[in-house]
């Protein structure tokens, strides 16, 4: 470590301890103006014999417990750096190193499960409704859903998760220690739009570390840190991928790729289906997006694809309309059968036979009641025959109709088979 950056982070430690209580949030908005006191910070951290480790561990929890949320940020920016020391720490089995930042990381939970009164925090979440519009999704975009009477129960109703409440640690055992840690990266998630974007790169460098350590893809990667696998769980891996969908938003496109991509490859690994759903669902919704590559310090934000706002209705969507046309189309198959005079079937037409005459343009035997070729005019005992057939009793009628739609499908059917190249054993008798 070099001695200006040094003497920045001894200065920094010594103004702290002399400063009233009154001038804590002035002091809090003075820090950003502080540019070499975070790098310096970042190297005392990483030097895990650094004289200046213990009582740099002990002013940030100072900070942290002084309740000043900007006071908190400044200590949350630190977070992934410091579960990266505390798991390499871990793996190399040299704990006596850590014994600061076990502290300061317990401090900081047992600090976050507590309300202002003492008692155990609980907390919840809201599980979005599919049938209530979101920034996410418009409900007419994802299509009908099934009127069932449980659906319409439900309709409206929430989904409210519960976490916690949790308990009070006193160390690090290997039961806890995912836990612990994965409430942290909760707690630093929950304040992504101030982190730094250094500190997002470090959340992107402490998701390939874990995931890759002690895997081939190490090799691939470069990494040439420790290469001890380290033991995650599904809760952990989802909260590293929460903060790289922010980190790629916002500037870091490059490294929050490689850690997305090596969480995946881990989850895969593990067959956590928690992670491979987030995981997958956040690489889908980037596809092709244009992501901010340049402006770091612009305004901060998640991008995600907005679904169509066009309002139409599904095909499937059950409405009186469709009701009636339904029960409309029914009653007509059940009354009516009609067949087209002229298909075509493999090429060949069916010609329109008539028994009935109904049409006006042809007689029971075939005949045309229109001029013939050679100018003669049907005698007027086939008109008489026409006629009569034509006001024969309504019961004499249907049966007519009947008879000539078995006809006409007799025809079709032997049509068919002649086209099929197959002697038709059927009722060709027609």
């Amino acid at each position: 470590m070099l001695a200006m950056d040094q003497g920045v982070v001894e200065e920094w430690l010594s103004e702290f301890k002399t400063l009233p209580d009154s001038a804590i949030s002035t002091y809090a908005a003075s820090l950003k103006d502080k540019g070499a006191l975070v790098p310096a910070l970042y190297k005392v951290i990483r030097e895990n014999y650094s004289d200046l480790l213990e009582p740099v561990c002990h002013q940030l929890f100072e900070f942290y417990r002084s309740g000043e949320p900007q006071l908190q940020r400044f200590t949350l920016q630190f977070l992934p750096e410091l579960l990266w020391s505390l798991l390499s720490v871990s793996a190399a089995r040299d704990p006596h190193t850590s014994g600061c930042i076990e502290a300061l990381l317990l401090g900081i939970y047992n600090l976050e499960i507590v309300d202002k009164d003492g008692q155990s925090k609980t907390l919840s979440f809201t599980v979005p409704s599919l049938s209530k519009p979101s920034v996410y999704h418009e409900p007419s975009a994802i299509g009908s859903m099934a009127l069932t009477e449980g659906a319409l129960a439900n309709h409206g109703l929430s989904k409210v998760v519960y976490s916690g409440p949790h308990l009070q640690r006193e160390n690090f055992t290997a039961q806890n220690r995912f836990e612990v840690l994965t409430f942290l990266l909760l707690c630093y998630n929950a304040a992504l739009s101030y982190m730094s974007s250094t500190s997002l790169q470090s959340l992107c460098q402490l998701s390939s570390r874990v995931c890759i350590c002690g895997y081939p893809r190490q090799q691939m990667r470069r990494y040439k840190g420790i290469s001890t696998r380290l033991t995650v769980t599904s809760e952990f891996l989802v909260q590293l991928i929460t903060g790289i969908h922010y980190a790629l938003c916002n500037g870091e496109v490059e490294l929050g790729s490689k850690a997305l991509d090596d969480v995946l490859y881990r989850a895969q690994l593990e067959l956590f289906p928690e992670a491979l759903l987030v995981g997958n669902a956040i690489k889908s919704s980037l596809h092709g997006a244009a992501l901010k590559t340049n402006n770091k310090e612009g305004p901060r934000s998640i991008q995600v694809e907005i679904t169509p706002t066009s309002s139409r209705i599904s095909r499937n969507a059950v409405t009186s309309l469709s009701i009636r046309g339904h029960r409309w189309k029914r009653h007509g198959e059940n009354q009516e059968m009609s067949v087209d005079g002229e298909a075509a079937v493999g090429g060949v037409t069916i010609p329109e036979i008539s028994v009935t005459g109904v049409s006006g343009d042809r007689m029971p035997n075939g005949d045309s009641l229109r001029p013939r070729p050679d100018g003669r005019v049907p005698p007027d005992g086939d008109m008489m025959g026409a006629t009569s057939e034509v006001s024969m009793d309504p019961r004499a009628h249907e049966s007519s109709t009947r008879l000539e739609v078995r006809r006409q499908k007799s025809v079709r059917r032997m049509v068919e088979n002649e086209g099929s190249g197959s002697t038709s054993t059927g009722r060709n008798q027609y």
